[in-house]
């Protein structure tokens, strides 16, 4: 398959090229807890868990996986989460795991992986999703990048279809570049997601925010507000 151009999209109010600001950390935190995220009484929420591992990402990336696996760890009190890796680098190369229930397991599946150069496959990742929610709902996407190399409106062709099947994209941007940043908020946007951004300097903010999203996709508003983490309680504040 060739790859897809570099195309625009508009979307108003673009925050300026820094991390997210309280207010856009606020609203990411409103949109999660308006996620359909809460699985059905008995079964594990599922959450596919897509990472860019293009060379871009390299200067960051053992990092990122650190707090990437940590996210999943908090869940295992409230019954866990089922989690899919999932993945692209290289030359056409977008793998995905077995769904997992070990945080274990999916810490070590991130250590093996090594950032490639190539270009982004946003779209076969959107496409994956889509048909694991077709065959057993999808609790949630989570999608960690830092660009977009992809035809766009493609690329929200398929977020519409997500977002049908009631599975909200969480965006989570490396960085700020502008076409990924309108592309993203886009795909959040018609998922009933959530898009927020971070660098180096918020590592801190972005943890809070990814155990945030696991644990209410592991067990709804009940399972944060026995939560004691921070990112738990700035989501249950938009719930007042």
């Amino acid at each position: 398959m060739s790859d897809d151009k570099k195309a625009p999209v508009r979307t108003e109010g673009l925050a300026p090229a820094e991390a997210s600001s309280r207010a856009e950390i606020d609203l990411f935190l409103e949109l999660v807890r308006r996620a359909p995220a809460t699985p059905p009484a008995g079964e594990r929420g599922r959450l596919v868990f897509a990472l860019d591992a293009t060379m871009s990402r390299q200067p960051t990336w053992d990092r990122a996986c650190r707090l990437q696996a940590e996210m999943f760890q908090e869940t295992a009190s409230i019954g866990g989460l089922s989690v899919q890796l999932v993945y692209f680098r290289g030359f056409n190369e977008c793998r995905a795991s077995k769904w997992t229930e070990d945080a274990t397991r999916l810490a070590d599946l991130m250590s093996r992986i090594d950032c490639r150069g190539g270009t982004t496959q946003i779209r076969k990742v959107l496409r994956h999703a889509r048909d694991e929610a077709g065959r057993k709902p999808v609790q949630a996407l989570v999608y960690v990048g830092d660009c977009m190399e992809e035809n766009v409106d493609e690329l929200c062709a398929l977020a519409g279809e997500l977002g049908m099947l009631r599975v909200p994209a969480f965006m989570f941007h490396e960085g700020r570049e502008p076409t990924a940043e309108r592309a993203f908020r886009e795909i959040a946007r018609l998922t009933s997601g959530a898009y927020c951004s971070f660098d180096s300097s918020s590592s801190g903010q972005l943890r809070e925010l990814l155990r945030a999203v696991a644990v209410y996709a592991a067990g709804g508003r009940k399972a944060l507000a026995r939560y004691g983490d921070r990112g738990a309680q700035l989501l249950l504040e938009q719930l007042k």
